[in-house]
Formats: structure tokens, C-alpha cells, sequence
């Protein structure tokens, strides 16, 4: 029977000692700074935006060196961020609590006319997955301007969208990617996300209107 009475193998207990001591030193390292409560809340949240901006960054890089193209938009879920960072340091174990999953990030490359897919998801679900470089705005559930890096689009062109594999697979619905080419970066979102929160000491989130749902019920 398992109970109080069963000591600790202390010969295992020491083995493992040193490297639960250096992973809780790794684990508590600062890697940056934030003066605000970074939230999930709101349809644009600080923490959506900031990390949706670090997709769209890192895939970037990514594209321009790999494939001489560049990315026009990313878009991550927001179930997929699953805690808040308070404000004040941050440390490294925070983003695994923020990033628990082993995602990737995907280029979709797209037809002009398969991003209407897209936006009549956001028209529909009234969802607020974080976005970059996308303003999708609806007045009573009907669609009411679209764009892309700050222009319409234009339906001849492809577009070179970042996400996660979870979404590029038709996760959270999101059916309609699967019209898309998906192109793999091997780029671990969270490590992404680490690699941008040591850059900035001082975390500046946007507070921006992405996705606005006029009249939204």
C-alpha cells in the first residue's frame, strides 16, 4: 500500500538533486520586464496582440531567409495562450506556463481570394484569436472592411500567412486554411516567443484595434 510511511530513496533523491537545482535556476532567469498586467482578456488583449506580433517577426525572418518572400499577416489562437503574465520581471518558466504545447509555426501560403475564408470566420465566430498586420472589423456580424498590412486585398496575389500548426491543421474550426500550401519552419512557437521577450528589457505592448466587432452580442 502506498502511504506517509514510505521514506524517499535518497540515493535516487541525489541524483537527481543537481539537475532539478540547475533546471530551477534556468527556470527562474529573467528575460525581461513588463509595467502592465499582460491579459488575454478583450478582443484585443495586450498579450494576444504582443504575442501574435512575435509570430508574424519571428515567421518572417524566417520566410525572407528560406523562401526570399515575405509574411503578410499572423494569426494564433487565443486558447492556445493559457495564462496571464503579471506585471513586473519575467521570468523564463512564465512563457512555458503561457506556452505549455510543443507548437510550430507555419507559413500558409494563399490565394487573395481563399483569405475571404478567413475573414468570414472572424465574421461568424466573433472571436478574438490574436491577429498581426490583419484589421477585420464587422458591424452586426456582417463584414464591414478587411485588410491585410493595411490595405485590401488583392485577389490575384498569394499571401504568406503565419499560424500554428494546431490552426494550419483546421484546428478551432479554422477550416479554412486547409486551401492554403503549408510550408514548415520547424520554429517551436514558444521558443520564438523567448527568443523576442529577451530582446525587449521593457515589454511595450500595442493597444490596438484589430478585430472590431461593432455590435457584437
Amino acid at each position: 500500500s502506498i502511504n506517509q510511511e514510505i521514506k524517499n530513496d535518497e540515493e535516487f533523491v541525489n541524483v537527481i538533486n543537481p539537475y532539478k537545482e540547475k533546471l530551477d535556476k534556468e527556470m527562474n532567469q529573467k528575460i525581461s520586464h513588463t509595467n502592465v498586467d499582460l491579459t488575454k482578456q478583450g478582443d484585443n488583449s495586450n498579450l494576444g496582440n504582443l504575442l501574435a506580433d512575435y509570430t508574424f517577426d519571428g515567421a518572417n525572418e524566417w520566410t525572407k531567409t528560406n523562401l526570399k518572400k515575405n509574411v503578410d499577416a499572423a494569426l494564433i489562437n487565443i486558447g492556445g495562450i493559457r495564462t496571464t503574465i503579471g506585471k513586473g520581471d519575467i521570468l523564463l518558466k512564465k512563457v512555458f506556463e503561457v506556452m505549455p504545447f510543443e507548437n510550430e509555426v507555419i507559413i500558409v501560403k494563399m490565394k487573395g481570394t481563399d483569405l475571404q475564408g478567413l475573414f468570414d470566420y472572424y465574421a461568424k465566430n466573433q472571436v478574438n484569436n490574436p491577429v498581426s498586420h490583419l484589421y477585420i472589423e464587422t458591424n452586426n456580424g456582417k463584414l464591414s472592411k478587411t485588410l491585410i498590412d493595411g490595405k485590401p486585398v488583392n485577389p490575384s496575389q498569394e499571401y504568406y500567412i503565419a499560424t500554428s500548426d494546431y490552426l494550419a491543421l483546421g484546428g478551432d474550426n479554422m477550416k479554412f486554411f486547409s486551401k492554403g500550401e503549408p510550408i514548415p519552419t520547424g520554429i517551436k512557437l514558444r521558443d520564438l516567443f523567448i527568443e523576442y521577450f529577451k530582446k525587449s528589457s521593457e515589454i511595450d505592448p500595442k493597444e490596438e484595434i484589430r478585430l472590431n466587432f461593432i455590435g457584437k452580442k
